[in-house]
This record gives C-alpha cells, sequence and structure tokens, in this order.
C-alpha cells in the first residue's frame, strides 16, 4: 500500500536523507514542496506531513516567507489528526504554530554527535518507544532514562512547549529534545535522517573552525551504523502511523 506524505523542504542541504529509503522501504510515498525555490507551500496535508531542518530562525518570516504558510499548514494538520513529524526548524515551527515559545538558545549552539534521554512518557509512546533501548529497560523501570546518541545542529531552542504537549526526550544542553502533542504529531529537535554525508556538508559551510568541523565530522561517520540502527525504527514507526491512518 503505497500512501503520498507531504515533504517540506527548507533547503537542498537539509533533504531526507536517511528517510528516503527508510520511507520507501515502508511503503510510503513522499511529495517534497520546496518552498526555497517557489514552489508554494500546500493548504493541507493529506495522508501524512514532514517537515524538515534548515538553516532559518524558525520566525525569521522576512528572510524565508514562506515560514507562516508552513506554520499554518502544521496547525491545521496537527488540530487535524493528520500524521506529523517535525525535525529540527520542523520543530521549531510546529512550536510556534501550536503555541508554544521558541527562541535563541542560551546555552549556545548544539552542534555533533550528542546523547538524549528518554523520559519514562517514551515508554508507551508509538515513536520513541521504537529505538533500540528505549522500550524495555524504561518499562521496567519507569524513573530510569536511557541515552542514545543522534546528530544535532541548531542554534535556537524549543523553550516552552505547546499546551498538552507530551514531552518525551531531554538533553543535557536543551531540556525540550522530543514531544508528541495529541495521538499523531511528534516533534523532534535533533536529526535522525541526518547521514555523515548531510552532517560534513553542513559542517563545512558553517561557522565552525575547519579543525572542529573536520573533528565532529569524523565522530559522527564512525558513528554512522548506530544512527541507522537507532533511528530506523523511529522513521518506521512513524511511516505506520501514515500508512495506518
Amino acid at each position: 500500500m503505497d500512501e503520498r506524505l507531504l515533504v517540506i523542504e527548507h533547503e537542498a542541504e537539509a533533504g531526507l536523507g536517511y528517510f528516503a529509503g527508510w520511507l520507501e522501504a515502508a511503503g510510503v510515498g513522499v511529495e517534497v514542496v520546496r518552498p526555497y525555490k517557489g514552489e508554494a507551500v500546500p493548504a493541507t496535508a493529506g495522508g501524512g506531513l514532514l517537515v524538515l531542518g534548515g538553516a532559518a530562525a524558525a520566525w525569521d518570516d522576512e528572510g524565508y516567507p514562506w515560514l507562516p504558510a508552513t506554520r499554518d499548514l502544521l496547525a491545521r494538520a496537527v488540530d487535524g489528526g493528520v500524521p506529523v513529524l517535525g525535525i529540527c526548524l520542523g520543530a521549531q515551527l510546529m512550536t510556534m504554530a501550536c503555541g508554544g515559545t521558541v527562541e535563541r538558545g542560551d546555552a549556545g549552539p548544539e552542534i555533533g554527535l550528542c546523547e538524549i534521554e528518554l523520559l519514562p512518557e517514551a515508554a508507551d509512546d508509538p515513536l520513541l518507544s521504537a529505538p533500540p533501548g528505549g522500550t524495555a529497560p524504561l518499562r521496567t523501570a519507569p524513573l530510569r532514562t536511557v541515552p542514545l546518541r543522534t546528530v544535532q545542529y541548531h542554534y535556537d531552542a524549543m523553550t516552552t512547549l505547546p499546551p498538552g504537549a507530551v514531552r518525551l526526550a531531554t538533553g543535557a544542553r536543551y531540556a525540550n529534545q522530543a514531544y508528541r502533542l495529541g495521538d499523531h504529531a511528534w516533534a523532534v529537535q535533533f536529526h535522525p535522517e541526518a547521514t555523515p554525508e548531510i552532517f560534513a556538508s553542513w559542517a563545512g559551510s558553517g561557522d565552525l573552525a575547519p579543525e572542529a568541523a573536520a573533528e565532529l565530522t569524523t565522530q559522527v561517520t564512525a558513528a554512522g551504523r548506530e544512527l541507522e540502527q537507532t533511528w530506523r525504527p523511529l522513521a518506521e514507526a512513524f511511516a505506520a502511523q501514515v500508512t495506518r491512518l
């Protein structure tokens, strides 16, 4: 069964990455909209909505004039019970669209291979219980957190979550790493889709010193297999949401 998932891509350097193959293997077809190329953001998302990351600040409507339409689309999709996943900038846009707050991160940028910790609320979550190590330890010891490594690259932070949001993961630098809103919408601050090649392109073109960029890229590359094993289940669980509804 092939279901169409609407994908909002904010820049060529921040594409689907790992998710392209993982979603295809799960039977989910994608329609990628690239507003930075002049393509209009649709008013509705049918089978599901995935909003990717990018260098924009979630509030920079002047620099990125499609952001208001993207926030409106996110709000309608969440309200309508459409399966939604916001990644990094996409998560921040969803946060703003649904009544939360996004600000410049006061702890500085979070870049590279970083750990997040699943909270007890993730134990039965359809997406965040999926990564290896996330289910059994939390259910047998509800107060225990489980560290998972993932790619990060953000300067801004979700400082106040939307009303009704259930926080699912936290981190040492920024507390709000993942949450669920309603039954079918998720926001993750990190990048489960980012391949080592994608991260290398970000690190090499950003404001990192060349030595720091090279070191961080080496760390992410060395963890490539681990990242695939950890985050493919999340992509497959989201695909199941799309095909189920």
